[in-house]
């Protein structure tokens, strides 16, 4: 293809990158090099093993001065991963980042395409492209505009409560919103964590308490995020906070009401359902904020019988049944999603006997009755209060099945292990640990496993397949591959160590953040060895196990991760803004409004110009996602950087280059 007589003549030059043997062992980058030389404008073509590294981007910066370039193209990885590694490389040359285009030949040619020929022929037409492309690309002015200079924390558990703690100390304002009527999440729940078996509580209560007083933090408890608008450095969120009918700024925490309720009890969800509760009660004994709550489908005041005995019992006058929910907003410049995870229900897998067999429970249930706070004081003991003499724990219960969730859950088998020393040095059981593999990877975590050997605890190389109830036991069936024979073996109590799964709400939190799900339906980062705590969307953030399955070490270290991130973008005091924005030819808008319902950031409206209705694009709050422009049956819309022109020369290159191959 010649390039216009009308138009100035770019010097290009082009970059094809080895990436050692990613792109090499499927792709002849010499032929794709040389086919590079001969296309109209490039004036150098080189190849480099590895461009993205220093000698790499020298080599760019070097013949951007020497000779004179115009325009670069860099035919290597995703633009995701590099396109700013060499976008600062041209700028560093007196280049402007927006004369760069990459051809992605290695995710999009050298990964899917086993054929060397096909693949040597696909890479020089995406060059092929790259350079028609970049013949059209004009430098964009970078916007930059002010950060509101605090962050919101979505989820009050380990993760999200040490994302807090870090942005406040450094003085960064936060609001942490919870669903929960208490703060601390699942970690809130445990007797003792792994693998040093240090008190769970006397761990984590110290920074939940740290939270309630910590004057940067606004803590919004028994609370739902329902709506953010806006974009990076200026959101603007909704919360709906629930009614707890009782007026905070009074309640003193005392209890007093709880002593003198006469409702109807129902199961406590702390405990899992093994303990009840009366209708105005704390979420559990050590719960913060330390605020009770009524449940309106229990207390009689609420059906209409003239009760209000806690009213009586309460000094300050902190009950208030007129309470009703009501909603806030408040501007943020990050968010922090922390929502963790709930646990696999093994009432799906029938063949244990989950909610069949009262002494078939699952993991965390063994942990309430486990805890000196839990149902039993702290006792393990049976349906019918008998210590167990013989217990099993059946491994991936959820996970790694096909049936339900093909991943490893990570945090189970170092639990497991957990648990039988725990079985073993409180009630002196027999342990039978049923498992398909052992991964107790993590500090100190095969030292653990070692301890649990030694305690006597027997480890048996085989799933569980089945637990049946026979003359007052429960037998469980196996395959031991070790021994290669079925087992099956009597025990008093199973303990199911049931897989991580995301929260139930994770897919609706997704559509409201604009975020993307991964097909395990955990939340998807940007990028997940480089920049696991960053999300596709600019200013939104991950912390802990709404990503993926991790065990309370790695929670920690993602919140403080996420609140690194967050600080590094508030931090400079301005945001900088994508520059591929759309834009409107007011000559061809007709005011159809098409594209307003189209826009995700709600960054289009319509006014009044010449007499006429028009599109208008609000430049801070387009994120330039291209919506509109593909809805405009006029045309009128375009977007900067992505242009009809530059997508047309792409595309005739790419057909040019293919072509060619053939030929």
């Amino acid at each position: 293809m010649s390039r216009p007589a009308s138009r100035p003549a770019e010097r290009i030059g082009v970059y094809v990158c080895r990436c050692g043997t990613n792109i090499a062992a499927s792709v002849d980058v010499e032929a794709v090099t040389a086919a590079a030389a001969g296309l109209d404008g490039v004036v150098a073509a080189r190849e480099s093993r590895f461009l993205c590294g220093a000698e790499g981007q020298e080599l760019i910066r070097k013949e951007i001065r020497e000779q004179g370039l115009t325009r670069v193209v860099v035919a290597a990885c995703s633009p995701w991963l590099h396109e700013r590694t060499f976008g600062r490389a041209c700028a560093a040359a007196g280049l402007s980042p927006f004369a760069l285009q990459i051809a992605n030949i290695r995710e999009q040619v050298a990964w899917v395409t086993p054929d060397r020929e096909e693949a040597t022929g696909k890479a020089r037409a995406a060059v092929t492209a790259a350079v028609r492309r970049v013949e059209l690309q004009r430098p964009l002015e970078p916007r930059r505009v002010p950060v509101t200079p605090s962050v919101m924390v979505v989820g009050a558990g380990i993760a999200g409560v040490e994302a807090s703690l870090r942005l406040a100390d450094a003085g960064v304002k936060v609001v942490l919103v919870e669903r929960q009527p208490s703060i601390g999440g699942h970690m809130a729940m445990l007797d003792r964590t792994f693998p040093t078996l240090d008190c769970s509580a006397c761990v984590l209560m110290p920074k939940l308490t740290e939270v309630v007083e910590h004057p940067n933090i606004t803590l919004l408890s028994y609370s739902e995020l329902i709506g953010v608008s806006g974009s990076v450095g200026n959101f603007r969120a909704r919360v709906r906070r629930k009614a707890r009918y009782i007026d905070a700024a009074r309640c003193n925490g005392c209890g007093a009401c709880i002593e003198q309720c006469v409702s109807r009890e129902a199961p406590s969800a702390f405990d899992l359902g093994r303990s009840t509760r009366p209708a105005i009660h704390f979420a559990h004994a050590h719960a913060l904020p330390r605020l009770p709550l009524i449940d309106p489908t229990t207390c009689h005041c609420f059906d209409g019988v003239e009760c209000e005995a806690c009213r009586g019992a309460c000094a300050a006058d902190a009950i208030d049944f007129a309470q009703r929910d009501e909603e806030v907003e408040f501007d943020v410049g990050a968010v922090i999603v922390a929502t963790g995870f709930q646990l696999f229900d093994p009432a799906q897998a029938t063949q244990y006997g989950y909610g069949r067999w009262s002494n078939v429970i699952t993991s965390l249930e063994f942990e309430r009755l486990c805890h000196p706070a839990g149902p039993t004081g702290g006792r393990i003991e049976l349906e019918d209060g008998r210590k167990p003499e013989s217990v099993a724990i059946l491994h991936c219960v959820g996970s790694r099945d096909v049936r339900f969730n093909r991943y490893c859950s990570r945090v189970c088998c170092t639990a497991a292990l957990k648990t039988a020393l725990t079985v073993r040095e409180r009630t002196g059981a027999r342990v039978f640990n049923f498992y398909v593999d052992m991964r107790a990877a993590g500090k100190e975590c095969e030292e653990f496993f070692e301890r649990v050997q030694r305690s006597g605890a027997v480890f048996i190389l085989g799933k569980g397949t089945e637990v049946i109830a026979r003359a007052g036991k429960l037998l469980v069936k196996a395959e031991d591959t070790l021994l290669g024979r079925r087992v099956i073996v009597p025990v008093d109590l199973v303990v199911l160590m049931v897989g991580m799964e995301p929260d139930h709400r994770t897919a609706e939190l997704a559509r409201l953040l604009k975020l993307s799900c991964a097909e395990d339906g955990f939340l998807m980062a940007r990028h997940i060895k480089m920049a696991p705590a960053e999300t596709a969307v600019p200013g939104i953030f991950l912390a802990g196990a709404c990503q993926s399955p991790r065990d309370i070490t790695d929670s920690v270290s993602h919140g403080a991760a996420a609140a690194a991130a967050a600080l590094d973008l508030l931090a400079p005091g301005t945001v900088e803004l994508p520059a591929t924005v759309a834009t409107v030819e007011p000559a061809l808008c007709s005011g159809c409004e098409l594209c307003l319902g189209e826009c995700p950031q709600g960054a289009l409206a319509i006014e009044s110009l010449g007499g006429r209705s028009v599109a208008r694009v609000d430049a801070v709050l387009c994120n330039g996602c291209g919506s509109c422009v593909s809805t405009c049956p006029a045309g009128a819309l375009d977007q900067l950087g992505f242009t009809r022109g530059q997508l047309t020369a792409e595309i005739d290159g790419l057909l040019a280059g293919s072509h060619r191959s053939l030929a």
